[in-house]
């Protein structure tokens, strides 16, 4: 089976998860859909999101805004072509998306491509805006 330690996925992890599985189907190491690092969270003056991308440029990136809905897309070259010596970066394709708050203004987002870390930031609209109310 390999070495799964890289994919911080030991032997082990996959029985118990196979044994938990409510569908009790056995699913073999190469078929399991390993989720690709994202790490999401508010603040307060928006929305961020940080999402891996080493050795990507901002050229291999695709950002699309569709009403409510943020995707974020790399298609993987074809790197068959190349006669590798030892391969072991993983530059895998990933299609993420997400259906966002209207509390945040998707058409200001602001995308910056940073050390291998795409980092994402969608400011509050001015109605979600904490407002100051004056006593009478």
């Amino acid at each position: 089976m390999g070495n799964l330690q890289p994919f911080g996925i030991s032997p082990f992890d996959i029985l118990i998860k196979d044994f938990f599985n409510s569908n009790g189907k056995f699913v073999p190491f190469d078929q399991i859909k390993i989720n690709h690092p994202v790490d999401i969270y508010e603040a307060n003056d928006g929305l961020n999101i940080d999402i891996a991308c080493v050795g990507l440029t901002k050229k291999d990136i695709d950002i699309t805004i569709e009403e409510d809905i943020l995707k974020v897309e790399y298609k993987k070259e074809n790197l068959e072509d190349q006669d590798y010596i030892h391969r072991n970066i993983a530059k895998r394709a990933f299609n993420l998306g997400w259906r966002i708050s209207r509390r945040f203004d998707l058409s200001k987002l602001e995308a910056k491509l940073e050390n291998g870390l795409l980092h994402l930031f969608s400011p509050l609209t001015e109605a979600a805006k904490p407002k100051q109310v004056t006593i009478k």
